[in-house]
């Protein structure tokens, strides 16, 4: 699991970023009141804190120890298990693993050492003496049974002495008692054995899973081939399979409950539907075939980062390749220098949909980029018009998600109290893609049902007599004194709310990044001193009784 990076000060920020370089995945978490530019903002310490720490989540808190001791206190007799928990100072100058040395906090130490040329502060006593922990075996490699493996460990420490059964490269260097007729054993066997108390087994994760075929209760099936075979289920590296199961949700789903990854290729040789084949050597999934790439649809939200959801923040911290209009990009960032941008004009929707296809049939992490939410005339529907009309049998395998984002519209009627309170309907005046006689046709339907209204893209210097055009039939159906709200650069610097009514409503108080709401004829107002009324439309209707 990917890392969270915890900030109190925005004192830490350089530092984080410098760990955001050595873990791409890890997300920055900064005190909403202190900290700006982090991927996700949070209110109260200690309520985040734990929460992530009964989530299993790696933390690396920039702060005092003694906070992060405090704080996660209650939480330590409550877990069985504990993730990784390392204290950073602020300026990088010393890293402390606190919690989960047998979870990865130590190598997670050393490493981040390494990024930041200091001497990690490990205390465990297996690790000073052989130079790592033999209960953390390297990648490609998992430990059987952790509490033996305590227990083996210290008879380590007070002088046994150890041989090795099978191929262990990480250990050479390490300065272990060794002797050919040692009682106590280190096993590296992918083979199922239960570990007697004189030996440490770990099994090489060197098995693969040809899945020709995939239906449901895949999970058990391999398990039950691992159990015929004498395979320890530890040793299962992942799941290979062709391209043209790639989108199958039982083999993603087998995949998942056995914690393995799924790669794919062109084709495997003939054979069963599901075959198990062992390797002298632990595998790298990466180098048996291609991962199943990812096309995320993202919303930024209006504009401040504190309202951006925060699943977008992660897809935006996986991402390999980001594609967008070049300001959402640019306010999507930053960026880490291996992350590849691809900056397009506004107007290059569905090119931009197609290359982002490309790109996630190649096996790579891709985001599109939207302001506000993808699917309210943005991004969303332009991706789904490219699948729709894809000949590439490719793109179709591609896992797509369209993560939802705060619309300008929303965003605004927040600021200005509830105008959307009732049935509302949003319209963009563009006639970009669609007749404007369509428009005014809209316009004049929800004018005549008396819904409140919003303006996506109101007016611009190509378009500059609709919103004129616009008013003159909303004042067909509304009286002079229907309150309006104009939110211009709503969540974003410099950002401006002002209601007026629409007989006082001229087009030049508009510009393309104001948002317009008309309200209906129930919408009110509640004067508010030195600043702007607040503006509601009640949730019930003249013609019935208000509960």
């Amino acid at each position: 699991m990917s890392p969270a990076i915890i900030l109190l000060g925005q004192g830490g920020m350089a530092t984080a970023r410098q760990l955001k370089g050595l873990y791409p995945q890890a997300s920055i978490w900064g005190l909403a009141t202190r900290v700006q530019g982090a991927d996700q903002a949070y209110e109260h310490f200690g309520d985040t804190l734990r929460a992530l720490y009964r989530a299993d989540t790696p933390i690396i808190a920039l702060c005092a120890a003694g906070i992060v001791i405090r704080t996660l206190a209650p939480e330590l007799a409550a877990k069985l298990a504990e993730p990784a928990v390392l204290a950073l100072a602020e300026d990088g100058s010393a890293v402390v693993p606190l919690l989960g040395g047998l979870a990865g906090a130590n190598r997670l130490a050393r490493e981040i050492g390494e990024c930041l040329a200091v001497a990690p502060a490990i205390t465990t006593s297996g690790e000073l003496r052989f130079g790592q922990c033999l209960l953390d075996p390297p990648a490609g490699y998992a430990l059987a049974d952790i509490e033996q493996g305590k227990r083996f460990v210290s008879d380590l420490l007070a002088g046994e002495a150890v041989r090795v059964e099978g191929q262990a490269p990480w250990l050479a260097q390490a300065p272990l008692a060794l002797a050919e007729d040692a009682a106590r054993v280190i096993h590296v066997t992918p083979n199922a054995r239960p570990a007697a108390r004189d030996e440490l087994v770990i099994h090489p994760r060197s098995v693969v899973a040809q899945v020709r075929e995939a239906g449901a209760g895949l999970a058990e099936q391999i398990g039950q081939q691992l159990a015929e075979q004498g395979l320890a289920a530890a040793s299962l590296a992942c799941s290979l399979a062709p391209l043209d199961i790639m989108a199958n949700p039982e083999l993603h789903a087998g995949a998942q409950a056995l914690g393995v990854p799924v790669r794919f290729t062109p084709a495997l040789p003939a054979g069963d539907a599901l075959e198990l084949q062992v390797h002298a050597q632990p595998i790298a999934p990466d180098a048996l075939g291609q991962r199943r790439g990812r096309l995320a649809v993202i919303g930024l939200g209006p504009g401040d980062r504190t309202l951006m959801a925060p699943a977008v923040g992660t897809e935006l911290a996986r991402a390999q390749d980001v594609l967008g209009y070049e300001t959402y990009v640019r306010m999507a960032g930053p960026f880490r220098h291996d992350q590849v941008l691809h900056c397009t004009d506004n107007r290059e929707e569905l090119q931009r949909a197609r290359h982002a296809f490309e790109l996630a049939a190649q096996g790579r992490d891709v985001v599109v980029v939207s302001s506000g939410d993808p699917g309210v005339f943005a991004m969303a529907s332009a991706v789904l018009e490219a699948l729709d009309g894809a000949s590439d049998p490719a793109w179709h395998g591609v896992d797509l998600q369209v993560l939802p984002g705060i619309s300008a519209s929303l965003a605004t009627a927040a600021w200005a109290g509830a105008p959307l309170g009732h049935d509302f309907c949003l319209i963009s005046l563009s006639d970009n893609l669609k007749p404007w006689e369509v428009i005014e046709q809209r316009l004049h339907l929800a004018g005549e049902a008396d819904m409140a209204m919003a303006f996506y893209n109101p007016i611009s210097r190509s378009r500059p007599w609709q919103l004129g055009r616009a008013l003159e039939i909303l004042r067909q159906h509304r009286a002079a004194h229907t309150p309006v709200v104009l939110g211009r650069d709503v969540a974003r610097p410099g950002q401006r709310l002002r209601v007026v009514t629409l007989g006082e409503l001229q087009p030049e108080m508009v510009d393309m990044r104001t948002m317009v709401i008309v309200g209906s004829s129930t919408t009110r107002l509640i004067e508010r001193p030195g600043q702007a009324p607040w503006v509601y439309t009640p949730r019930w209707y003249p013609a019935a009784v208000p509960r």
